[in-house]
């Protein structure tokens, strides 16, 4: 049984109705490079993939939401206008009493809903599941009330819902390329203006994904403590955002700070760079040179922003040993999570057969694999009678 049917089964099951659910997806982002550069007002390079959250909901003609978290058999049911507490105990909640009170805060009006979310984005691993539950949902409710914004204005909203409400002091990357994706393609995104491109990922390269089962609480670690480390560098540089730091300007400058710190700048300022590099090597479909750039952002991560672990280090160095890999590194805020790596297509089940044989023995615990494309933005799914 598909997730899609699970997804639609569940809702009969639980809300019994003459009315036919409608059926939208939001999906989970693996980022190529371009890693805590978001909030820092650089560039970004992600692509959206075919991992997804999914919600089935209709309309109800109160104001009462109601919705079921199928994975975590877990309900929220709250009123729009005047039961938009913060919840202990319940993520799923919180994300979603989050976009609905974004998007109040932005003037949408919402109709209530009865609905129904599942997924197949692994939880914790750094794919963005929180951010694809927000924009999947926020779509659904903005649908059910026939209230339209733009998906840039969603994709806000959805910021707004996780760094104002659940506390998360993300930047805009996972929202935006969970709103604006494209399928077959990546998107450099310049968070500081938002503007964007579509950049097509070239057809003899696949996206593999490795989640290497350490599993991390963004909040429990020092995600927030690494915002802090940068903002405090920008402030020694007199400038609101390391985005604005040039390596000349670092090189001649960072001896006054803490050695923390010129690392936590160092690597923001040369990913931007490397990210940049990175859309010019894919708009010249060079490969290798694409390559190269994700073996210096993953040394970069390690070393001078430390949100690697032995894990993510060990599955990067068994894929580069594989013959037809043209790089690899930790992808998402790290701590734990996954790997991407940029693979020739026939090399795939190399990698893959390198990965199940030899990981579990020296990390303990065993490896999820997954072959990705690159997938479109939110929608709404048909469904086929």
């Amino acid at each position: 049984m598909t997730i899609i049917s699970q997804t639609l089964d569940a809702f009969d099951d639980i809300f019994p109705t003459d009315m036919a659910p409608r059926l939208f997806q939001a999906p989970g982002r693996v980022n190529l490079i371009g890693e805590h550069t978001d909030y820092n007002a650089g560039y970004v390079l992600p692509a959206a993939i075919d991992r997804q959250i999914f919600v089935a909901a209709t309309a109800r003609k109160d104001s009462r939401i109601n919705i079921y978290a199928h994975n975590f058999n877990q309900w929220d049911r709250f009123g729009i206008q005047n039961d938009l507490e913060k919840l202990s105990g319940n993520p799923c909640g919180n994300y979603f009493r989050g976009i609905v009170w974004a998007l109040l805060q932005q003037g949408s009006e919402l109709c209530g809903m009865d609905a129904v979310v599942s997924g197949n984005i692994p939880i914790g691993a750094g794919l963005s599941s929180s951010a694809a539950i927000e924009v999947a949902v926020g779509f659904t409710l903005l649908q059910l009330s026939g209230s339209e914004i733009s998906l840039k204005d969603l994709a806000l909203a959805a910021q707004k819902a996780e760094n104002d409400f659940v506390g998360m002091r993300c930047g805009i990357m996972d929202q935006y390329i969970a709103c604006l994706g494209q399928a077959d393609h990546a998107l450099l995104i310049d968070c500081r203006d938002l503007s964007y491109q579509n950049l097509p990922l070239p057809f003899e390269a696949s996206v593999v994904i490795v989640d290497s089962g350490v599993h991390r609480g963004l909040m429990d670690m020092e995600y927030n403590s690494r915002r802090e480390d940068c903002e405090k560098a920008a402030r020694h540089f007199g400038v609101s955002v390391l985005r604005d730091v040039s390596m000349e300007a670092f090189r001649e400058r960072a001896h006054a700070i803490s050695a923390v710190v010129q690392r936590r700048a160092h690597h923001v300022i040369s990913e931007n760079n490397r990210t940049l590099a990175a859309a010019d090597a894919l708009r010249a479909r060079d490969l290798s040179a694409f390559g190269e750039l994700m073996i210096a952002s993953h040394a970069s991560l390690r070393d001078d922003f430390e949100v690697s672990c032995p894990e993510l280090d060990r599955l990067v160095e068994m894929a580069l040993d594989v013959e037809g890999v043209y790089g690899a590194r930790l992808t998402g805020a790290g701590f734990g999570g996954c790997m991407v790596a940029l693979v020739k297509k026939e090399a795939v089940d190399d990698l893959t057969e390198t990965i199940e044989t030899n990981y579990g023995s020296v990390a303990g615990r065993q490896a999820s694999i997954y072959i990705c494309r690159a997938s479109a933005g939110v929608s709404e799914i048909e469904i086929e009678n």
